[in-house]
Formats: C-alpha cells, structure tokens, sequence
C-alpha cells in the first residue's frame, strides 16, 4: 500500500495496545489520555482508504487483547470446542474494529479542517453511540468507562452520560497531538484558540465534579439501609449439577444466617444463586424461606422460571425479592445476552446452536419495573444488564432508591472480564446519583456510592460476605431525565460539520 509503512502500521497497533492497557484488571487510565496519538501520527499525509486500514488494525489489536477471555468464557466454561470459540471472539472482533476503522476514514478526510479536534471528538462519539445500540448494542468497555476510578471527571455522567467523559478524553488525545505534531502545518491563531477552548471545557467538567462531589456527600440520604452481600463462590462446573443442588443452596443460606448480627434489611445472593425453578415450591425452597425468616430481612436473589402458554413454555432469567412472610416480588431480564441467552434471528441462523450449543432459549421480559417492599423501590440488573444505561435511566424514572446488579462473572474465569464489568457499574450509579449493591457468584461483589466511589469490594473466586449501610433517596439526575441528550446533540453537529467540511472542498 503506497505510502504505508511498518512504521505506521507499528503505530496503529500501539493505539489499540495503549487502550486496552487503560482498562481493568490494569487500570492504567492515564494511558487513556494519550492512547489515540499514535494512531493519529501514523494518518499523517495517509489518503482515506489507508487511514481505514490502519484504524482497522488498532481496532484489532484493541478488540483482541480486550475481549481475550470471550475464548475462556466459550471453551472453558461453555463447552464449546477451541476453534468455534476463536471464531466467535474473531467475528467480533472484526465487527468492533470497524468503528475506530471508520473514525480513522473520517478524520483523514477533515484534519485539516481549523477545529479538528473538536469534529475528530464529535466523529468518535457519534461511533460510539452507535455501536451502543446497533445489533441490540454492545456498549462495552467505552472510552470513558476507563476513568471509572478518577470520582471529579465521573460526576459529569449525570448530565452527559459516559459519552461525556469519552468526550474530555479523546478531544485531550486530538488536542495534544495537534499541539505536538500539527504545529507547524497550521496558523498558530486557530491552534491556540482551539487550545483554549479544550482547555475551558476540561477545567468546567473538573469544577462541576469536585462540586459535584461535596454536594454528594456520604452521608447524604433521606434513609438508611442495612445491606449484606452474601458470595457464594459456587464453581460453575457444579453449578446446574442436580446433585450439588442442596450444597449450593445451603451455602447461601449458612453464609445468610452469618450476616445476621449485622441486623441488615436486605441480604442478595447472585443471578441464578437458586439452580431450579423456585415458583415450584420444592423442598430446596425451604431454604430460601428460612434465611428470610430467621434473619428478618429481605432476600434478593436469582434464580430461572417459566411461564406455560398453551403448548408452548418461555424460559425467564429472573431476580425475586423474597420478604420474611413469604411474600415476593420479581423481574424477568429484558435485555438478554445474544448467542448466551438467546439467538438473534434465529429463523435465519438455524446453523448457530449447532455451532453455539451453550446458547439459550430465555425469552425477554415484558417491562421493566422496580422490585417493591413496602417503601423500598430497587432497581434490579441482571448481569448483562449492568451496561446498558438506559435501563437504570427507566428505573430511576419510576422511582428506584437503590441499585442493585445480580450477576454470575465465574463464566469469565481469573481474566480481566470481571473488573471490566464492575467497571461500567460504577457509571449507572453516578448517572442516576444512586447507590448500587453488585452480588456476584464468584466475584467482584461490591457496594458503589452514587457517587460512583466503590466503598466494599470482595474478592475474586473467594466466599465471603460484604456489609454496608447505605444512604437511600431518590434524586432525579439531568441524564436520569433527559436520557442521552448531550450524545444525540453531539451527532447532529458532528453530522452538519462534516457536510460543510465536504462542501467547501468541493468549492
């Protein structure tokens, strides 16, 4: 390819390398900051179709150390033999490499439009955006989510969302590297005016965070609640296994009763903590019963169910909140996981169960709605769930207090996949201003702040119990209201610019 070099290629790579570096279980997050100067080095003086190959390979060597333990996840865990595995992580891959291809393709062609780096901004978020919600969206691991320990950048989300902080990073990336390697070409008027500009808007987002942050205190809340999180580390080769049924659940009840000197309100198992169809009532349910009524608390956890419609049964991954007079709530998964809960147009791949065999046949849930218990509103999210904004958005609109993520993160194994999730739980917490308690199966359970600050961490592969005391109320957020505004805004000006941008090269 004329004009691409080893060099250039070498660059795009390191992009994709620095980003994944920025992400758990690293956490490298200053990488973030200037992950994307490479890759913009190497489009130097590069004609739009090699600007959409190198982004291509960044986008691979991203994607491909990112997603690494979807084959751990697949092999391992979902018996599902080495090569069809590498084949899945593969297809995704290149499906997500497309996206910083594309960012690639578009900032060739615009950079040396004066104020770049606030077009090259608007591009990557109008990308980001739509890998969100194209294919049912696949929102993982954004940009911003890799700040998810930095508390004054986080506050802004409850107004942009992550898109915000995806936003402030990548325009620092666009800025140094202007700053760096464009001076020269460029009148020194408009660098500096556009300097200036990045500058005033990371110096706001900064001061509305550390304000943000006083205003959100610890303390603050209409109400206490004592809450416990019980880990019961139950291996997922054993955990559908008929014959450890009784173990498993004696273990979240004995792990329950020891959190009874705490006196909590609620106590939360993980998603699926009961193996079998709890709306039967067998003998194992006794258990359940049990931990609720000697303990005085609520019991919230997840367990599988069905509905019969005639001939036909449709599978639910469900979450019941059990009170200690026998009386429950529950809420059936809306968004499920594709080719791991269901298969997407299944009418047209026929052949994927036969590839996929681990895939399920769980059917969506009809509405999402807060459990209840008495005055308690909780916002339940089911695994998956956790990563979908929109969701904890329509929980907070109809009145949850408090957030609560049931998840089983032992398909991931000891990989980067667990911290990578509770990362992007931090976010629905500071977008909502609500807490969140995160039961997982084998780890990482914690108790986040709606702040976003994660108060009580557990372990990974390790039983154990967590105990804290959070401060409830409901506190309607600008994004909680207005929903992804800020993105959506951002697209249509990134739209009219590059219309205008193409315009007058046309003149």
């Amino acid at each position: 390819m004329k004009g691409m070099n080893v060099r250039k290629v070498a660059l795009a790579g390191l992009s994709g390398l620095m980003l994944t570096a920025s992400f758990p279980s690293l956490t490298l997050d200053w990488i973030a900051w200037i992950a994307c100067i490479p890759l913009l080095i190497s489009l130097h003086d590069q004609p739009p179709l090699n600007a959409f190959k190198l982004g291509l390979f960044c986008g691979l060597c991203h994607y491909a150390t990112l997603l690494y333990w979807i084959v751990v996840a697949l092999s391992r865990y979902g018996d599902i033999p080495l090569i069809p595995s590498i084949a899945v992580l593969v297809l995704l891959v290149v499906y997500l490499a497309l996206y910083p291809a594309f960012f690639a393709l578009l900032f060739s062609m615009i950079r040396f439009f004066r104020l770049s780096s606030l077009l090259g901004a608007g591009i990557w978020i109008s990308l980001e955006y739509a890998r969100a919600h194209l294919l049912s969206g696949f929102p993982w691991c954004l940009l911003g989510y890799s700040q998810f320990l930095r508390l004054p950048l986080l506050q802004i989300a409850d107004i942009t969302g992550v898109y915000g902080i995806s936003f402030i990073v990548i325009l620092v990336n666009l800025a140094l590297y202007r700053l760096l390697f464009r001076s020269l070409y460029e009148r020194r008027v408009f660098l500096a005016a556009e300097t200036a500009i990045i500058g005033i808007m990371v110096g706001v987002t900064l001061v509305y965070g550390y304000s943000s942050l006083r205003q959100k205190s610890e303390g603050s809340g209409d109400r206490a609640l004592r809450a416990a999180i019980v880990q019961g580390n139950i291996d997922q080769s054993m955990k559908w296994d008929e014959d450890f049924q009784y173990q498993t659940v004696s273990i979240y009840h004995a792990l329950s009763l020891e959190s009874a000197a705490f006196r909590p309100h609620i106590i939360l198992w993980p998603e699926t903590a009961v193996p079998f169809f709890f709306q039967d009532s067998a003998h194992l349910c006794q258990f359940v019963y049990r931990a609720a009524r000697v303990t005085g608390s609520i019991i919230l956890f997840g367990s599988p169910a069905y509905e019969k419609r005639g001939d036909s049964i449709s599978y639910y991954n469900r979450v019941y909140l059990l009170q200690g007079d026998g009386d429950y709530d529950y809420y059936d998964k809306v968004h499920l996981l594709p080719f791991g809960e269901y298969v997407p147009l299944k009418r047209f791949l026929p052949f994927v169960h036969r590839i996929v065999p681990a895939a399920g046949d769980f059917a969506p849930g009809r509405r999402l709605k807060p459990l209840t218990s008495g005055e308690l509103r909780i916002g339940p999210l089911i695994c998956y769930e956790a990563i979908f904004p929109e969701l904890s958005r329509e929980h907070a609109l109809q009145g949850s207090q408090l957030l609560v993520n049931v998840t089983n993160d032992a398909w991931f194994g000891r990989t980067s996949a667990p911290y990578q999730h509770l990362s992007m739980a931090v976010l629905r917490c500071v977008e909502t201003h609500q807490p969140m308690a995160r039961a997982a199966n084998t780890g990482v359970s914690a108790f986040i702040l709606g702040n976003g600050k994660i108060v009580k961490q557990s372990g990974l592969f390790t039983r154990e119990i967590l105990r804290y005391e959070l401060q409830l109320g409901h506190h309607e957020t600008f994004y909680s209201h207005y929903g992804d505004i800020f993105a959506i805004i951002i697209i249509i000006g990134t739209i009219i610019c590059l219309i205008w941008v193409q315009t007058i090269k046309r003149r």
